[in-house]
């Protein structure tokens, strides 16, 4: 067998479990912004004990998806237009570090790995604001950056995409049809393939400016 074949597995500790699950549930819209999370109701409802569900939640804090306020406990952030312009600046500069980064070092394997997400853009374009296809897009975004292999940049990409999908919540894609979307995630993933960094940070800094304006029309 091949060495370095497999990758190892990662243990997952449980503050970290419960973050995760917190953080998609937030992500889903399951806790709307502003709304209030009491400990001994989650602690019910994840079946955990408290230590660990108050380490998972200042986690949270921490990546500013929460916010808490003395004396009257912990609530899931409301953010405004300005934030989500901010959302938007910030994943700009981390994609932009990853792509810097899939280009130096395998451009066509992570290009052809990118465009398998495209292909379920694709396989999603009936309904161009639909649930799959916005999934589909979120996997094109994430998948570039784990293929930076910086455990840092993911981290903080992930609050980010957590935070792009409460926007998309809160105020909702205007895509009339899907090969407008589908095509800007191909052009980036064939700027990679293609070794042109500089080309591929140009699309995708054009194409948050425009996923931007479909959300807050100027």
């Amino acid at each position: 067998m091949k060495r370095g074949a497999l990758d190892p597995v990662v243990q997952e500790s449980t503050p970290a479990i419960i973050a995760r699950k917190i953080r998609d549930a937030i992500a889903r819209g399951d806790f709307a912004p502003g709304i209030q999370l009491g400990e001994a109701e989650l602690a019910k409802e994840l079946g955990v004990s408290r230590g660990p569900l108050r380490e998972a939640m200042q986690r949270l804090t921490q990546e500013g998806l929460l916010v808490s306020y003395r004396n009257r406990g912990l609530f899931v952030v409301s953010m405004d237009q300005d934030d989500f312009r901010d959302i938007y600046l910030a994943r700009s500069a981390v994609e932009a570090a990853a792509i810097n980064r899939v280009v130096s070092t395998d451009p066509e394997g992570n290009a052809a790995k990118l465009m398998e997400a495209v292909r379920e853009m694709e396989n999603a374009a009936a309904t161009p604001n639909g649930e799959a296809i916005t999934e589909a897009d979120m996997h094109f975004h994430a998948l570039l950056v784990e293929l930076a292999g910086s455990p840092r940049l993911k981290k903080m990409h992930d609050t980010l995409l957590t935070e792009t999908q409460m926007c998309l919540n809160a105020l909702k894609s205007t895509y009339e049809t899907a090969d407008k979307r589908i095509s800007e995630h191909r052009g980036i993933a064939e700027a990679i393939s293609r070794g042109d960094s500089d080309l591929a940070e140009k699309l995708m800094a054009e194409h948050m400016d425009d996923a931007l304006m479909r959300l807050i029309p100027e």
